[in-house]
């Protein structure tokens, strides 16, 4: 009972040896801070994963989309269209091959 009323009234704090019991709680003090740093930076780190990777998904979708209106616009029939708008049309007669023959 007595051990428990000095807890309470502290007095391990103000007798002449409490200096390593300051040294101690200092030392915890510290420790907790650290590990509560710690545990904000992981957050934050862990926030910033996620943001990323929605970024990502909706990088990919973008290049996604893209890439089916390259394939649109690369399309042969689209090709003449656009080019028949500014009066260019497919040649009547076909390519003629020209071969060289060394000599």
């Amino acid at each position: 009972m007595k051990k428990l009323l000095s807890i309470l009234n502290i007095e391990f704090l103000i007798r002449n040896d409490a200096l390593k019991n300051w040294r101690m709680i200092l030392f915890l003090s510290f420790l907790a801070l650290i590990m509560i740093a710690s545990g904000h930076s992981a957050d934050h780190k862990i926030f910033k994963i996620a943001a990323l990777n929605t970024e990502i998904k909706a990088l990919k979708s973008d290049f996604i989309e893209a890439k089916k209106q390259l394939l649109v616009l690369k399309k042969e029939t689209n090709i003449t269209r656009l080019l028949a708008e500014k009066g260019v049309g497919p040649a009547k007669t076909p390519p003629i091959k020209i071969i060289l023959i060394d000599e």
